[in-house]
């Protein structure tokens, strides 16, 4: 009767990124510094969310789980960030004492928390705060949690500074009160000027009842023993367990979750989900640079083995930091001591046997397993609320509860970016495919995916019985890949050493030769998930490798498994006889049709199909690099150290792609300044003193009015601005381009770009989706663009990310000054989908006007201009990618 599973979903917690030295720490307040709400307005939403997460699980009610839900708004996310980051920026000048973000509880908890870090009071006044619904009572302003909020302590005379750079942002800001030296905390409600004092001062109190010391909660908790009965597999075969292990959606191809979501904002992308020249998903780790020059970086992985916690919920915990840790050994990492976790930890407080469970797989996580490992947990989230409860139409009581679940990010900072591995394997030379095991050979299959796809739970989990077996092979990884010694790498985990293996052929389309020798049976062998690494190694780096694996105890742990072969074969022997024998076609559409058959459900089906079937087509070569010119050719040499000409980043808000787009042109000898349609329209800066101007990609207005509309608009309906532009666009010595959703808005201002008439329209996508892709283009032959000059005929991949990307036409088809098309592998403009990832007519990608000065393009070339921040690369182009030619155009153009 104990259901377990997941009504209420996992909340995944971690994000990467890098802070200045000298912003770690909050600055002391002084007395009547201004304490400023930044951000969007108070809502009636997310007045239950601390409360929701924290009540007994199944005892809240349906009220307050409603009271919960939140909504977000990326755009006022993204001018609270512009106006925070114009702030540091300043550096010593910084106008920000002190930030808090706002989260559970919200104001009642940030503002508090803000002068209470800095040993003040607070003096604030309720009827300040920026509110979008005057029917809330004293209490939910006080209390929603409407997101996309800071806190802030500015002093009084930086007020009007401050005031001007949100100004500049269209960014909502309130000055809410002041702090005090006197450290109590005081809330003025002068909508009750004529009420009593408990109604003009709801909140009068002392900091010290605040934050001072709380009463240690005492729980009695009691463990339950799990009495699951012993895995059957009698009568299964490799090849129906493999079938429906591979279409278990936790093993499964992920494709359509992952090309909506933006994978290459702010270029400094070095490592995303999909690997290799067909783009697959299956890379075990994320890295991004630290800057738009050099290698270093930071990496990113995640682990959770939650299902092992209806069982052994100690062994949940350890497996999730032993995947965590398989996961980011494929970077760089500098050393081990520096990577750090994050804790995402629910449980069913109360329910029988889970506060037990929590409580010792806290304790073999925190204080076993990472100090004998030498990592440290120093953030996390937790719900203690994952159980639903409901009654059906008879009265009959039902439950659904959640395991205990421990899910883990790992972040570390990484050397050498370039050296990240990934599963893809290398065909040029002889070598073989190495298991490293790590569980000391034990091949344990208790909830597993084998053990889920037959319905069956098991007795005995993975465990991590030895921390010091798991950390040298950590760092044998670690040397491995600093003497370049491995070609490829994949972790076992979801599905097993058999689903490694396919994934790696998946991703490099070939075959597999597998001859594995075993004291245990095939199903044992191939689908255990215990902790291990695939390493593919060339035949000669193999003794290279055997030392290194000796240095470190691995030699008993490490076994040859086979190789990889060209064709599409996929042949598995266990002690010399054959236990599989399948096309490695088949088994990939079996790998990717539950992701298939959701994006039918979800998408337009006709691009489902046609992503589908790409997958027979054995003759598709993939990403190639063709280029009519040399990467390594600086045509701008000769301008170092020269004048650098002045080009305009503009954006609007909304807009989230300028910071590459300032980079790639300052590393093309330019002076690239960041200008904001305010700037134009309140006339502190002026077009004439530019000689490039670069409308950059994201979301304007949210692009509520179609694609680039309201951004054209803005333009188009102000005489003065559209003055301004229109002289800029009518010059001869300046050019113009036009990125994604900057695309977009230059294609509605036809009407003031000398030249441009046969320009589209783009509207939504063929797909009906939003689509995140690496593709492959091709310059136009004849293309006058002076952004494209010498790329003329080049075949060369180009990142795209953006849901309205479909020229259409109110006539015929026009390829006038056409200047990049999307094409198949063979290089010729395509509709099919996903190499056409809008299903623009005859591939159309980008244009110019008839000059050539103006040139507009739906993909992002600014976000790929070094090689590192390619998802696929050609390994001849040296430090910049081909794009980085674009660039160095306009640069030898302005002189």
């Amino acid at each position: 009767g104990d259901v377990r599973g997941y009504h209420k979903p996992i909340m995944l917690a971690g994000g990467v990124g890098n802070i200045r030295e000298q912003h770690v720490e909050k600055n002391i307040i002084p007395d009547g510094s201004y304490i400023v709400v930044l951000g969007g307005p108070a809502m009636l939403i997310g007045l239950g969310g601390g409360a929701a997460s924290s009540v007994a699980s199944g005892k809240s009610s349906e009220q307050l789980d409603f009271a919960s839900v939140q909504r977000g708004n990326p755009e006022m996310e993204r001018r609270c960030q512009e106006v925070i980051d114009s702030c540091w920026a300043m550096d010593d000048q910084n106008p920000i004492i002190s930030i808090h973000d706002i989260g559970a509880g919200g104001l009642c908890n940030a503002l508090p928390e803000l002068v209470g870090d800095a040993g003040r009071g607070g003096k604030f006044s309720l009827r300040d705060v920026l509110n979008d619904e005057l029917g809330m009572s004293p209490m939910q302003i006080w209390c929603n949690e409407a997101q996309e909020r800071y806190t802030l302590a500015v002093a009084p005379e930086r007020l009007e500074e401050f005031r001007a750079i949100c100004a500049r942002e269209r960014c909502l800001y309130c000055v809410v009160g002041v702090a005090t030296d006197d450290e109590v905390l005081v809330l003025e409600d002068s909508h009750f000027s004529d009420g009593s004092d408990r109604q003009k001062t709801p909140i009068d109190l002392p900091m010290e009842t605040l934050f001072g010391k709380p009463p240690k909660m005492l729980r009695e908790v009691v463990s339950v023993d799990h009495n699951a009965p012993d895995l059957d597999f009698a009568d299964i075969s490799v090849d129906d367990a493999l079938e429906r292990v591979l279409s278990c959606p936790a093993v499964a191809d992920k494709t359509f979750l992952i090309t909506i979501g933006d994978r290459s904002v702010t270029g400094m992308i070095a490592r995303d989900q999909m690997v290799g020249p067909w783009q697959v998903p299956v890379s075990d780790v994320a890295v991004t640079t630290s800057a738009y020059s050099g290698r270093s970086g930071e990496a990113m992985s995640m682990g959770e083995r939650t299902p092992l916690a209806s069982v052994n919920a100690p062994a949940s915990g350890r497996m999730a930091i032993g995947e965590c840790l398989t996961n980011l050994a494929a970077a760089n990492i500098r050393d081990l001591s520096e990577v750090k976790l994050s804790a995402n930890w629910m449980a069913a407080a109360g329910h029988s046997g889970d506060d037990a469970a929590l409580y010792e797989t806290v304790k073999a996580v925190g204080m076993e397993l990472c100090p004998e490992l030498g990592i440290a947990i120093p953030v996390g989230k937790d719900s203690m609320s994952m159980k639903t409860v409901w009654q059906d139409e008879q009265g009959d009581s039902h439950s659904v509860t959640s395991p205990v679940s421990c899910v883990i990010s790992a972040f570390a900072p990484v050397d050498n970016v370039d050296l990240t591995l990934t599963p893809v394997l290398d065909m040029t030379t002889g070598s073989s495919l190495i298991l490293l095991d790590l569980s000391g050979g034990k091949q344990r299959l208790a909830c597993s995916i084998l053990a889920q796809v037959y319905n069956q739970v098991g007795v005995e989990t993975p465990d991590v019985d030895d921390s010091r077996l798991l950390k040298n092979g950590f760092l044998a990884v670690q040397e491995l890949i600093n003497l370049g010694a491995l070609s490829a790498y994949h972790d076992r985990s979801d599905g097993g050493l058999i689903a490694a293996a396919v994934e790696m052929a998946f991703a490099s389309r070939c075959g597999l030769a597998l001859e594995i020798e075993s004291k245990t049976d095939a199903l044992s062998e191939l689908f255990n998930e215990e902790l291990g690494v695939l390493m593919q190694v060339a035949d000669a780096k193999r003794s290279e490798v055997d030392a290194v694996l000796a240095k470190w105890g691995l030699e008993e742990h490490a076994k040859v498994i086979g190789e990889p072969i060209a064709g599409e074969r996929v042949s598995i022997s266990l002690n010399g006889q054959q236990v599989l024998d399948a096309s490695r076609v088949a088994l990939h559409r079996t790998w990717s049709e539950t992701s298939f058959l959701m994006q039918s459900m979800r998408d337009n089906p006709v691009c489902a199909q046609q992503e589908y079937d790409r997958l027979l087509d054995t003759s598709d070569t993939g990403l190639v690099s063709k280029l009519s010119f040399d990467t390594k050719d600086d045509i701008t040499a000769p301008y170092i150290g020269g004048r650098k000409p002045k080009v305009a980043i503009l954006r609007e808000q909304g807009v989230n792609g300028h910071i590459e787009m300032g980079a790639a042109f300052t590393q093309s000898g330019f002076s690239a300044i960041d200008v904001t349609m305010t700037d134009i329209k309140d006339n502190r800066v002026d077009l004439a003193e530019f000689k490039g101007l670069v409308a950059c990609g994201g979301f304007s207005y949210g692009d509520v009015l179609g694609a680039g509309e309201g951004w054209a608009k803005s333009i188009l309906f102000n005489d003065k601005v559209r003055e301004a532009f229109q002289a800029y666009f009518e010059r001869e010595d300046a050019f113009s381009l036009g990125v994604c959703n900057g695309c977009q808005m230059m294609s509605n201002l036809k009407e003031i770009i000398p030249g441009s008439e046969s320009w589209p329209h783009f509207v939504r996508n063929a797909s009906e989706q939003f689509e995140a892709r690496l593709v492959q283009s091709s310059v136009a032959e004849n293309s006058n663009s002076i952004l494209l000059s010498g790329m003329q005929g080049s075949t060369l991949p180009v990142v795209v990310a953006h849901g309205e990307g479909r020229a259409e036409y109110k006539n015929d088809v026009s390829l006038n000054n056409l200047a990049l098309s999307y094409v198949d592998y063979n290089g010729q403009p395509t509709d099919a989908y996903p190499a056409n990832p809008n299903g623009s007519p005859l591939g159309i990608a980008g244009l110019s006007n008839d000059s050539g000065r103006v040139t507009i393009m739906m993909p992002h070339p600014e976000r790929i201009f070094r090689s590192s921040t390619n998802s696929w690369k050609d390994e001849s182009w040296g430090e910049f990618g081909p794009w980085m030619r674009m660039f160095r155009n306009a640069r030898v153009w302005v002189d």
